[in-house]
C-alpha cells in the first residue's frame, strides 16, 4: 500500500512538472513522432522529493563505529529498490520503518552523497571521495555509479592532490578487485614514474606495488641509477623486512648503470653496504659486461635477461625529443645519435639514427605494386595514418649481436599535465603495430594530443644483445 501511495506521489510530481515546466521537443528520425521531454524537471522534482522527506516510508540510520554521530536520512522505499538490488532485499526483510546502516567514516561522510544519486542519477565529488563512494556502490550493486567512478578514477590519474592518489588508487583497486582500475594505475605511474618518483607518494607504497613497477621493463625514467635512489630513499623510510630489501634490490638492472655510478654506489650507499651480499653476484656480472665486448659476453651468459635489457630511459644516450609542429600538414625528418650499446665497451660509438614522420603513411595491405620500370606508387595519400620510420643512417660491422628495438613514446594533456600516453615498440616502422595514433584525430584542435598545436614525442633506441653460443661447465 505504501509503495502504491508513492508511486502515485512521484507521477503528480511528473504531472507538476509538465505542467510548470518548459517544454523540450525533438523531432523523430524515423518518422513516428515528436518526443515530448521533461527529464530533467522530473529530475529536480525527485531531489526535492528527497530533500523535503514527502512521502518517505523508510528513515536509514546511518552509524559509524566508534563514533557518536548519527546521519538520518528520510528515504522512499521504491526508489531505492529499483536502483539496487542489495536494498531492494533489505528493505523486504525489514521489521520496522527505521534501517540501521553500519558504514566506515569515510562512508558514512558521502552517503547522503550516494543517496541523491539513487534519486537523480548524477553525482559531484572530489578525488578523495572516490574510493568511498565506489565502496558504496559496490556493496550495495549499484553498477552503473561503479564504472562511472572507475571511469573517473582512470581519467583523473594526471590531476594534482596534495599527497598524491593513484598509488592509493591502486591498493584500493586490489583490494576491490578491479583489474581495470589497477592496470591503469600501474601503467600511469610505470609510463610517469619520474614525476612519481618525486612525489610524496612514492615512500608510502607498499612492497607489492613496489616489486610490480621494478620487475617492468617499460617504466619510462631518466636512468637506472635514478630508479636505485628512489628505491634507497623507500627502503631507509619504510625499513622493510630483509627478504623484501633484497628481492628489490636484485630487481635493479645495474648493467644498465655506468662503471663510475657502480663505483659511488659502492662507496656511498650505506643500503648497498647493508645488503651488498645479496646483489654481488648481479655487480659481478655487470662491471664483467662493462670491461668485456658484447660478443665475448654472448658467449658465456644469458643476456636477454633483465639485467641486460634497457628500459624506456630518457637521457640523451638513449634517444630524443621530437616535437611536430602542425602535424597533419607534410612529412617530417629528423636525425640524432645514440650510444651503440649500454656496455663500456661501446661508450666511444654512436649510431645516427634518421626519423621520418608521415601523417598519411597508406598501410602495407593497401600499398599498390611495384610498377613495370620497378618503380614503387607513391605511398602517403589522403585518409591514410600517421606513421613513423626509424632507420640507421650507415650500417656497421659493429651492430652483429645487437638488435635495436625502438620506442615512440607519445605525449598527451590530461588536467593540465603533460603525460605519457601511448607507448609503441618496433623495429624499423610504426606500421608493425598497426594502432600507431589511432585514436589521436590530430586534425581537431582541441585533440588531447596537441601542445600549442603540436605532437610532442620520445624516441628511444634500446640495443637488445642477443645470445649467440650457449658454452657449458
Amino acid at each position: 500500500m505504501k509503495l502504491w501511495i508513492l508511486f502515485v506521489a512521484v507521477w503528480l510530481q511528473l504531472e507538476a512538472a509538465v505542467a510548470a515546466g518548459p517544454l523540450k521537443v525533438d523531432g523523430s528520425q524515423d518518422g513516428g513522432g515528436d518526443t515530448i521531454s521533461h527529464s530533467l524537471i522530473l529530475v529536480q522534482r525527485l531531489e526535492a522529493l528527497l530533500a523535503q522527506g514527502n512521502g518517505s516510508d523508510v528513515s536509514l540510520r546511518v552509524e559509524t563505529p566508534n563514533a557518536d554521530e548519527v546521519k538520518v536520512i528520510q528515504v522512499h522505499s521504491l526508489v531505492l529498490s529499483l536502483q539496487s538490488s542489495v536494498f531492494e532485499e533489505m528493505l523486504l526483510n525489514r521489521n520496522s520503518s527505521v534501517m540501521v546502516l553500519r558504514e566506515n567514516s569515510d562512508c558514512a561522510a558521502v552517503f547522503d552523497r550516494f543517496i541523491r544519486y539513487l534519486y537523480c542519477g548524477e553525482i559531484s565529488l572530489r578525488l578523495d571521495q572516490a574510493i568511498p563512494l565506489h565502496k558504496l556502490a559496490t556493496k550495495y550493486q549499484v553498477l552503473g555509479l561503479q564504472q562511472g567512478i572507475t571511469q573517473y578514477m582512470t581519467q583523473n590519474l594526471a590531476r594534482d592532490s596534495p599527497s598524491g592518489h593513484v598509488a592509493g588508487w591502486y591498493e584500493y583497486a586490489m583490494q576491490a578487485g578491479d583489474m581495470t582500475l589497477r592496470e591503469s594505475c600501474l601503467q600511469f605511474m610505470a609510463w610517469n614514474l619520474s614525476s612519481v618518483l618525486q612525489s610524496g607518494e612514492w615512500v608510502g607504497i607498499s612492497s607489492q606495488l613496489l616489486m610490480s613497477l621494478l620487475q617492468r621493463s617499460d617504466l619510462i625514467l631518466q636512468s637506472e641509477a635514478e630508479l636505485f635512489a628512489a628505491l634507497e630513499a623507500w627502503i631507509l623510510q619504510n625499513e622493510p623486512d630483509g627478504l623484501t630489501a633484497e628481492n628489490a634490490l636484485r630487481a635493479v638492472r645495474y648493467a644498465m648503470m655506468t662503471p663510475r655510478e657502480l663505483f659511488r654506489l659502492q662507496t656511498q650507499s650505506s643500503v648497498l653496504a647493508r645488503y651488498q651480499e645479496s646483489v654481488r653476484d648481479l655487480l659481478y656480472m655487470s662491471y664483467q659486461f662493462h670491461s668485456a665486448s658484447p660478443l665475448q659476453m654472448a658467449k658465456y651468459f644469458d643476456v636477454n635477461c633483465s639485467l641486460f635489457m634497457p628500459r624506456n630511459y630518457l637521457s640523451p644516450m638513449w634517444g630524443s625529443p621530437w616535437i611536430i609542429n602542425n602535424p597533419t600538414r607534410d612529412d617530417r625528418s629528423t636525425s640524432f645519435q645514440t650510444q651503440l650499446g649500454p656496455s663500456s665497451h661501446d661508450a666511444s660509438k654512436r649510431v645516427t639514427w634518421n626519423a621520418l614522420f608521415s601523417p598519411r603513411w597508406l598501410p602495407l595491405s593497401m600499398r599498390p605494386m611495384y610498377t613495370e620500370t620497378g618503380a614503387m606508387q607513391p605511398t602517403r595519400v589522403e585518409g591514410g595514418r600517421p606513421r613513423i620510420i626509424i632507420t640507421p643512417a650507415t650500417t656497421s660491422a659493429d651492430f652483429a649481436g645487437v638488435n635495436f628495438q625502438k620506442t615512440v613514446l607519445v605525449m598527451a594533456q590530461q588536467q593540465g599535465k603533460v603525460v605519457v600516453k601511448h607507448i609503441y615498440n618496433f623495429h624499423q616502422s610504426t606500421e608493425e603495430n598497426g594502432d600507431f595514433l589511432a585514436d589521436a584525430d590530430l586534425y581537431r584542435r582541441t585533440s588531447e594530443y596537441l601542445l600549442d598545436s603540436s605532437l610532442l614525442l620520445h624516441v628511444v633506441v634500446k640495443p637488445l644483445y642477443q645470445t649467440l653460443i650457449s658454452t657449458k661447465n
